[in-house]
C-alpha cells in the first residue's frame, strides 16, 4: 500500500504517512465523513480556525507577532484566513442580498430619480464585486500603516499580513452578527453598518497600540497622521469605484440627471 499524497510506501497498520504526515484514509468518502471531517477542521476548539478567531480577539498581536516570527502551527496562516472569509461571505451575501438591500433603502432621503438610480448601481457594485474591494482595501490600509509606523519593526509586507488577519476577521465577525440583523430587523441595518465601521476603527486602534507597543500620547499622534491618509484614500477609491459603477452598469449621464421624483 502507498500514500495517496506521496506514494511512499505503508504498512497495512499505517494510520499515518512517516513521510508527509498525511493521514491515511481507507474508507469511501460518506455524508457521514465528510461531516465528521468538516467539524473537526473548523468546529472544534482547538483547531486552528477557532483559535484564530478568538485570539485575534482578545490578543491580536500575539497572532501576528507569531505568524511574522515565523510561526505556522499554532494559527492559520492568513491567505487562507481570507479565502474563508471570502467563502463565508459570497454564501450569505448570495441568501441574504435582497434582505441587506431592505436595510440599505435611501429613497427616504433621495431627491431625484437619477440619485437613486445611481444608489441601486452602487448596491450592486458593492456585492457583486465585494471579494475586489476587500483586495484594494488591504494593500491600501497595508501602505497607510507602513507610512504612519515607517520607523518601527515591520516592514511593508508585514504590514499586508496584519490586514489580511484584521479585516479577514471582521468580515467574518460581520457575517454572523449581520445574518442577525437583517433576519431580525432589516430597517437597522444601516445603522449597525455604520457602528460595525466605527467599532473596527476602535479595534485597529486596539491592535496597533499593542503591537507596536504605544502609549496612549502615541497612539493618538499615529491616529491623527493615519485619518488624513485615509480619508485621501476614501475620496480616490469613492471616485474610482462610482467610474467603475457607472461604466459596470451601463449608467449614462442623462439616468443621472435630477428629475424630480414623483
Amino acid at each position: 500500500m502507498n500514500c495517496k499524497n506521496c506514494h511512499r510506501l505503508l504498512t497495512e497498520e499505517s494510520q499515518y504517512c512517516n513521510s508527509c504526515g498525511a493521514q491515511v484514509i481507507k474508507n469511501r468518502l460518506t455524508f457521514k465523513n465528510l461531516l465528521e471531517h468538516f467539524t473537526e477542521t473548523y468546529l472544534n476548539y482547538d483547531n486552528k480556525f477557532i483559535q484564530t478567531v478568538i485570539h485575534l480577539f482578545v490578543k491580536p498581536e500575539v497572532v501576528i507577532e507569531s505568524y511574522t516570527d515565523g510561526v505556522r502551527k499554532k494559527y492559520i496562516n492568513p491567505i487562507s484566513f481570507l479565502a474563508i472569509s471570502f467563502t463565508l461571505s459570497g454564501f450569505y451575501l448570495f441568501f441574504l442580498k435582497d434582505k441587506m438591500k431592505e436595510g440599505m433603502d435611501l429613497s427616504s432621503i433621495t431627491s431625484y430619480q437619477g440619485q437613486e438610480k445611481l444608489n441601486d448601481a452602487i448596491f450592486n457594485f458593492m456585492f457583486d464585486y465585494n471579494s475586489l474591494l476587500y483586495f484594494t482595501i488591504i494593500p491600501a490600509f497595508a501602505i497607510i500603516s507602513w507610512m504612519v509606523f515607517i520607523n518601527k519593526k515591520y516592514n511593508l509586507t508585514e504590514h499586508v499580513v496584519i490586514y489580511l488577519y484584521t479585516m479577514s476577521f471582521s468580515s467574518i465577525v460581520s457575517i454572523f452578527s449581520t445574518v442577525s440583523i437583517v433576519l431580525i430587523a432589516p430597517k437597522s441595518y444601516m445603522t449597525y453598518s455604520l457602528s460595525f465601521i466605527f467599532l473596527l476603527f476602535i479595534y485597529h486602534i486596539f491592535l496597533l497600540k499593542r503591537l507596536f507597543k504605544l502609549n496612549g500620547k502615541q497612539m493618538l499622534m499615529k491616529t491623527l497622521a493615519f485619518l488624513p491618509l485615509g480619508f485621501i484614500f476614501y475620496v480616490v477609491i469613492s471616485i474610482i469605484m462610482i467610474i467603475l459603477v457607472i461604466i459596470t452598469e451601463n449608467l449614462s449621464l442623462q439616468d443621472l440627471m435630477p428629475t424630480p421624483t414623483k
